[in-house]
């Protein structure tokens, strides 16, 4: 008889905890200035065990990384389904909305951030634009917009990162209005 794993195994459990440790922490610091050691603290593993499920810090880090897309995509799915009709611009404004949210705690922009200034690590890059190339290929999908659409929303995306991580919006002078205006976000918690 064949057995059914129903529960993820330690090593199963203890991956999940790494890669969500590695999250938090390579979010705080970045890819060069977060000590492996950092991770395991973190989750409370053994920096040993965390070789053993990532032999390198650049595997570590690029987990980390496809973790946030994955949680990007999971949030736009999610506040796509609020959207009775089949609107795209509706689509995408709550997608926005959505998304404006998941970056208020700040460790899914800053991951993203620091993983663009690490994208001279070859690998690191090519996560990267296969992250981009899977949210990009999925508004599209999901919402059906144009392209000009789908390239504004991504565009605003990055405008909003901008705004979040120097606070631009508090300034109130007139440059800093000019750039944060109709850029929705959530201001940092």
């Amino acid at each position: 008889m064949k057995h059914i794993r129903t529960n993820l195994s330690d090593a199963d459990t203890r991956r999940e905890a790494i890669v969500e440790a590695a999250l938090l922490a390579f979010a705080d610091a970045g890819f060069q200035a977060t000590p492996v050691t950092a991770v395991a603290v973190r989750a409370g593993i053994s920096q040993a065990y965390v070789f053993k499920l990532f032999p390198t810090k650049e595997e570590l880090f690029i987990a980390a990384v496809e973790r946030c897309f994955t949680r990007i995509e999971e949030t736009l799915e999610k506040s796509a389904r609020t959207v009775s009709s089949g609107d795209a611009d509706a689509i995408l404004y709550a997608m926005g909305d959505g998304y404006a949210s998941l970056i208020a705690d700040r460790s899914i922009l800053m991951i993203q951030v620091h993983a663009q200034s690490a994208s001279d690590v070859p690998a690191i890059r090519a996560t990267m634009r296969g992250g981009l190339k899977r949210i990009v290929t999925y508004v599209k999908q999901r919402t059906g917009a144009s392209d000009e659409a789908v390239q504004r929303f991504i565009a605003f995306g990055q405008l909003c990162h901008l705004i979040t991580t120097t606070d631009i919006d508090e300034l109130g002078e007139d440059w800093a209005r000019l750039v944060a205006r109709g850029i929705r976000h959530v201001p940092a918690i």
